[in-house]
């Protein structure tokens, strides 16, 4: 699967996308941000907050209990403002 990574969350990470193999027992957007918090600092401090994080699966805009089955690409970024 495709994770992409945009705006603060990317410069936290440090990349802007990465092909993951989410392990088993991983099913929701959530699950997914814990998973990935798990994998080192980096993630860590890029989703130590995973409330303000919005996501996104396959460009369609998703809650955290949305599940990932199936999905081609995953993208997190944070709160967007107009104007």
């Amino acid at each position: 699967m495709k994770v992409r990574y945009f705006a603060w969350v990317r410069e936290r990470v440090g990349k802007a996308d990465e092909d993951v193999d989410v392990p088993v027992g991983v099913a929701t957007v959530g699950e997914l941000m814990t998973w990935l918090a798990s994998r080192g600092e980096e993630y860590a401090y890029a989703f130590e907050n995973p409330t303000v994080i919005r996501a996104a699966i396959d460009k369609t805009h998703v809650k955290a209990q949305a599940a990932i089955a199936g999905a081609a690409e995953i993208a997190f970024f944070p709160p967007m403002t107009g104007g």
